[in-house]
């Protein structure tokens, strides 16, 4: 059984930033927000125990599209979710000058450690409200217990010898630049160091044109490590008596949010995720696959490394 929601969808970037953070109405340093790093840190080493918090965020939408589309009562959210409590907090972000603000606030009892902040936006389609039309491409990160606002490293990097190293199931690939290993509590892409060339260019300086190149492979490889964890997460899910699935821990969770609103853009994160599993026991998962790709590829910033590496290419060939 498909589920399918025929109305049309955003096809702009949502990007949105938060801009201050105060704990207890005291505003925290500007340092510990970083536009960078797309990260909240909200631990201070004198004032390690508060209450509540408050995110300041703005939002920018593609307002042509908007103006011309066929949605009504358009409403933008910004959602604080925390799977380890099971968390969510939903603040209207209101329109102005150009951006949509407001201020989004949350108990700290309600959190364990670490939460996602991203930007939805719903409006009345077809005559029924609330129908999501857009999601943010890029979610924050809310560290409680960090001073530094810096991501989590999403993946671990092994640099082996895929034919004496360990583990000793790499043997069997040795002919492979890389593996990706979707387990454990951080996915791993094992780099083959007997593969001639391989980790020096990844790890070397070089000209323009060579860094260009480098992104290229890195993007590659991002993206098979995003799709191997997709399908890994996929593959692990659970679901209660009543055949519902179940949102897993860990990175995966992470992964499943962040990957899913390009899978199935027109549902809702519980929905899409319902749909992944009737997609995967009822039939339809291969036609899901191209999706999974993009999602994968958009993730790793594929486009952009490639297009800056046929670029920095060109530039190169023209100059001789």
């Amino acid at each position: 059984m498909n589920i399918v929601f025929p109305y049309r969808t955003l096809a702009g970037d949502i990007g949105f930033e938060v801009t201050s953070a105060k704990l207890d109405g005291r505003a925290l340093p500007l340092t510990m927000i970083s536009r960078d790093q797309r990260a909240v840190a909200l631990h201070e080493a004198e004032r390690s125990r508060w209450d509540e918090a408050r995110l300041d965020i703005k939002a920018t939408l593609p307002e042509k599209e908007l103006a011309g589309g066929p949605w009504g009562d358009v409403v933008c959210l910004a959602v604080l979710t925390e799977s380890v409590t099971n968390a969510r907090t939903v603040a209207r972000l209101a329109p102005g000058g150009g951006s949509w603000s407001g201020s989004l606030v949350f108990a700290r009892d309600a959190h364990h450690v670490r939460a996602a902040l991203t930007v939805v936006v719903v409006a009345t389609v077809d005559g029924e409200a609330g129908r999501l039309i857009g999601t943010a491409e890029e979610a924050w990160t809310v560290e409680l217990n960090e001073r530094v606002p810096a991501r989590k490293q999403e993946l671990n990097i092994h640099e082996v010898d895929f034919r004496s190293g360990r583990p000793e199931w790499l043997q069997q690939f040795q002919d492979a630049p890389w593996v990706v290993e979707p387990s454990g509590d951080m996915p791993t892409v094992h780099l083959n160091s007997g593969f001639e060339g391989l980790t020096e260019f990844l790890g070397g300086g070089g000209t323009p044109a060579e860094k260009a190149v480098r992104g290229m492979l890195a993007a590659q490889i991002a993206t098979e490590a995003w799709t191997a964890m997709f399908h890994a997460a996929v593959g692990d899910l659970e679901w209660d008596d009543e055949g519902t699935p179940q949102w897993p821990a860990g990175w995966k969770d992470g992964v499943l949010r962040s990957m899913l609103p390009d899978v199935l853009p027109e549902l809702s994160a519980s929905d899409a995720l319902l749909e992944i599993h009737l997609r995967r026991t009822e039939g339809g998962w291969q036609e899901l696959q191209p999706r999974i790709q993009y999602a994968a590829a958009r993730r790793a910033k594929a486009a952009r490394n490639i297009g800056n590496g046929l670029r920095a290419m060109s530039r190169v060939a023209e100059g001789d």
